[in-house]
């Protein structure tokens, strides 16, 4: 019992001491221990990448999901860790409507039977943007709220507690300065040689955290190109729907097509290509497949390869290498190095550059 009683005035005497500093400090009535430049512009980097990301992912969202109550009561199921009732997007809303009124009207008569296949195109077309949100949610969201509530969150914790070393660390000047006996003195000299360790540690284990935001950013850029492959491959699928829908509806009788023929009359004729799909839009999976392969045989060769530079890249740490877009590097595997990363070599410069932000050259 009188160990928790000492231990419960110790605490609550280092408490008042980082209470008093941390006024003292606000007051301009102490000194502060100011953190070095570099990690200084990590922590400011670290703080926009969280703004940033939540900035995208909410605009994403709304993009995704329009419907604002939508969005609260899928967000309500996801806290309780409960499935969301399915429902029927507009689409296949204004398709199924289209289905039912082509039938009122008749599926043999023109007019109907184009409206049911106006609807079922609309309900494919409904099929596929479930298909988009599902794919956009795992490959492109999930990932960026991962990093919000698991590495930024950590990132917080540790910079909290370095704020905490920071303070006895300051305290513990102060009492040197105040110190006069002898062995006051020798005792004030002994806590701030701790407290400098203390603080010195937890400064590396913070600085190591905020460089992992650069392995973030690589990671969430392939995340969107994820993102846009998945969009291609949405209104890829869009245009080839309605292409179809426009060759169906062109074979009805003619007196059908005279109706849109006199609405345009003594203008140009408007037409709609029909050029198919697969020929007009480049696989983007097939160039990111060739990519990885790339980097996978230099990886496995233990050799060098050069490299042209997509976009401009700033290094986070002295071992990283900052770029130039549309420069050549040299690059090559190093044993036990992160697969996003490789070696890169400018003259007599030489650090880490990450993959996504290059293309290897023949």
């Amino acid at each position: 019992m009188d160990f928790n009683v000492k231990r419960l005035a110790a605490d609550a005497g280092t408490f008042l001491s980082r209470a008093v500093q941390f006024t003292e400090e606000k007051f301009g009535q102490a000194e502060k221990t100011e953190l070095d430049a570099h990690l200084e512009n990590l922590l400011v980097r670290a703080e926009n990448t969280k703004q940033w990301t939540e900035r995208i992912m909410k605009q994403t969202e709304v993009l995704l999901q329009p419907n604002p109550n939508v969005r609260l009561e899928e967000f309500v199921y996801e806290k309780l860790e409960k499935k969301a009732p399915t429902r029927m997007n507009n689409h296949e809303l204004l398709g199924q409507t289209l289905i039912e009124s082509g039938g009122e009207f008749g599926p043999g008569t023109a007019y109907g039977n184009a409206l049911i296949k106006c609807g079922e195109t609309q309900k494919q077309i409904g099929g596929a943007e479930r298909e988009l949100i599902q794919s956009s949610a795992i490959n492109f969201l999930t990932p960026f709220r991962n990093f919000l509530e698991g590495d930024f969150k950590t990132i917080l914790k540790e910079r909290k507690l370095l704020q905490v070393k920071r303070l006895d660390l300051d305290a513990a000047k102060t009492r040197l300065k105040k110190a006069r006996m002898a062995d006051a003195r020798a005792a004030a000299e002994q806590e701030l040689r701790m407290t400098q360790s203390e603080f010195d540690r937890q400064a590396e284990i913070t600085r190591l955290l905020l460089e992992g935001v650069s392995s973030t950013h690589a990671h969430h850029l392939r995340c969107l190109n994820d993102f846009v492959e998945a969009q291609t491959t949405y209104y890829a699928q869009c245009y080839q729907y309605m292409v179809d829908l426009q060759k169906q509806l062109g074979s009805f009788p003619s007196s059908f097509s005279n109706n849109n023929q006199s609405s345009v009359s003594g203008g140009a004729s408007i037409s709609v290509p029909t050029i198919p799909v697969s020929a007009s839009l480049p696989s983007v999976s097939a160039g990111s497949s060739t990519a990885s392969g790339g980097f996978n045989e230099l990886r496995s060769s233990n050799g060098s390869r050069k490299a042209r530079v997509l976009y401009d890249y700033d290094a986070a740490s002295s071992s990283e290498l900052s770029l130039l877009a549309d420069e050549v590097i040299t690059v090559s595997s190093v044993p036990g190095m992160d697969s996003d990363w490789l070696m890169g070599e400018r003259g007599s410069q030489k650090g880490k550059v990450p993959i996504t932000y290059l293309e290897l050259l023949n």
